[in-house]
């Protein structure tokens, strides 16, 4: 069955995303105020999240992207995390904060985690839009986080269902039996 916008019912409006993306921005600013820092983006999904809460942080940073996945096109996670691109800037001695669109098995974070534990960043810290620890089969730390989120596969703002729906300005629940 083809993906279809009839079948998604809103979550989060554009307006409730972009409060709670200002209130994360303030806190990484008090929280990161004064240190060498490098934003991680994790592609691709995170890309509205990234340019939006980057925007609301009153920093200066450096920006580098990676680009992870552990979905196959689908709605559920196939368990193996592979790493498509890797970030081209060194976070030796820097603080990170990797930006992630959502946090669902871990699996994907775990992996990046460690990876970028064994670089020697000063610190290393997670923030996500969305939050679904219901789903978790690794556990892992997430420090800032925007909404937490019941098991729904969402789709919208940067959140896909096969390449569909990234576009939405709004996270929504893909329910597929909905027409």
């Amino acid at each position: 069955m083809e993906p279809s916008r009839d079948r998604i019912s809103p979550l989060f409006s554009e307006a409730r995303l972009q409060a709670r993306i200002k209130e994360l921005g303030a806190e990484l600013t008090r929280d990161y105020a004064g240190k060498d820092l490098v934003v991680v983006g994790l592609l691709n999904g995170v890309y509205p999240f990234f340019a939006d809460l980057t925007r609301a942080m009153e920093l200066d940073f450096d920006v580098s992207f990676m680009q992870a996945a552990s979905y196959g096109g689908g709605t559920e996670s196939t368990g193996e995390v592979i790493i498509h691109k890797d970030m081209d800037t060194s976070i030796r001695g820097r603080h990170c904060l990797v930006v992630e669109d959502i946090v669902d098995t871990g699996l994907t974070l775990n992996k990046i985690r460690h990876l970028l534990q064994d670089r020697e960043p000063a610190s290393l810290r997670i923030v996500a839009l969305l939050n679904k620890p219901k789903r978790r089969r690794v556990e892992v730390t997430v420090d800032y986080v925007g909404f937490v989120i019941e098991d729904h596969f969402v789709v919208g703002y940067g959140l896909d269902l096969s390449g569909k729906f990234r576009n939405l300005p709004f996270v929504g629940i893909y329910d597929p039996e909905h027409a």
